[in-house]
């Protein structure tokens, strides 16, 4: 991990030690700071260089607190739970406005939403989240819009990578996915992996073992049974090594994190928004991590992890390797939940 963060973020090994550090401990503080802001809390992120945890708050006192703790505080407009209502509206309009390929998600660091859908959809999509709020009374006001939601042309394609082949594969019939995390459920062995990978029923090849659970479009997860099998704490990093799974504590927006796929292998980036929608040729999927770590078609399914810390599993993305791209992955805590799975740890 070290090194593959080296050469990914263009940094020296001590400023990789350092800056895994300073996240583990940002992690903690931003869980606490959340809690103690309540409806004030406005999101948090790490500085570019990950050496300080800045917090928004649209309290004066709440940014004074922030600030006591050792964070940077932002006095902003509109509170999380506020922005993150506006995605729900969105997510709602979204399924009467066909919108072709799309995007959005909460953007702490501006306090806005991000709109990237074709127009006129966009604007639909805007207007009826908007127009449902009293934070626009009556019409769409431009100022009110560029306010509270950005819209944009689509500056990223979202495709999923279910039909392309993938390595530390599995096989469901011909086609080939990724594993992400090993998980036990009971005494039962499996592991995670995207949604549309396969169905609940199908039957997977190397290892064998059976979809249990599937969610594709709206969510993107799985998990698969491997009876027979060991599922062990590791998932593969730079030149096959193993990278050990100590927890599934979500990083913060800003954090370096690193992605496994047979295709590209290991790479790295940051968390760039949690809390993503995504429109895809198939269908929707809420919930999901954006990143600005590469991937390629073949690498659905694989984990992402951050300092030791399970994430989730790569849903899609745009771009490629050699030129950069943007990549989404499902939160792994959530499958965990939706399933009553248990992450393999060490």
């Amino acid at each position: 991990m070290i090194e593959a963060l080296s050469r990914d973020l263009g940094l020296s090994e001590s400023q990789v030690v350092a800056r895994l550090a300073s996240e583990r401990h940002a992690a903690t503080l931003e869980s606490e700071l959340a809690a103690s802001l309540g409806d004030s809390y406005a999101g948090s992120w790490l500085t570019e260089d990950a050496s300080a945890l800045v917090v928004a708050t649209t309290d004066p006192a709440g940014a004074a607190a922030v600030s006591a703790r050792g964070a940077r505080p932002v006095l902003v407009r509109h509170s999380l739970s506020e922005l993150e209502d506006v995605v729900r509206r969105l997510d709602r309009a979204a399924r009467r406005v066909p919108t072709g390929p799309a995007l959005w998600y909460v953007d702490v660091r501006t306090n806005r939403v991000v709109l990237q859908a074709p127009s006129p959809a966009a604007e639909t999509l805007a207007a009826e989240a908007l127009t449902a709020r009293s934070l626009v009374a009556g019409s769409l006001a431009a100022a009110a819009r560029s306010t509270v939601i950005a819209v944009s042309p689509p500056a990223e394609l979202p495709r999923t990578y279910a039909d392309i082949i993938g390595g530390d594969p599995f096989y469901v019939g011909s086609t080939r996915c990724t594993i992400g995390f090993s998980v036990t459920k009971g005494s039962v062995p499996g592991f995670v992996t995207a949604g549309h990978c396969g169905r609940t029923g199908d039957l997977v090849k190397s290892p064998s073992g059976t979809f249990q659970g599937s969610s594709f479009p709206g969510n993107d997860y799985a998990w698969v049974a491997t009876p027979g099998y060991t599922a062990q704490p590791y998932v593969r990093g730079a030149g096959g090594t193993l990278v050990t799974v100590r927890g599934s504590v979500q990083a913060p927006i800003g954090s370096s994190v690193c992605r496994s796929g047979p295709t590209t292998g290991w790479h790295c980036g940051t968390i760039q928004q949690h809390n993503a929608t995504i429109t895809y040729a198939q269908g929707t999927v809420y919930g999901l991590t954006r990143t600005n770590v590469c991937g390629e078609p073949g690498d659905s399914g694989g984990p992402f992890i951050s300092g030791g810390q399970a994430q989730g599993v790569t849903s899609g993305g745009s771009g490629n390797c050699s030129s950069g791209g943007t990549t989404y992955y499902q939160p792994v805590n959530e499958i965990l939940s939706a399933y009553g799975l248990t992450l393999r740890t060490a």
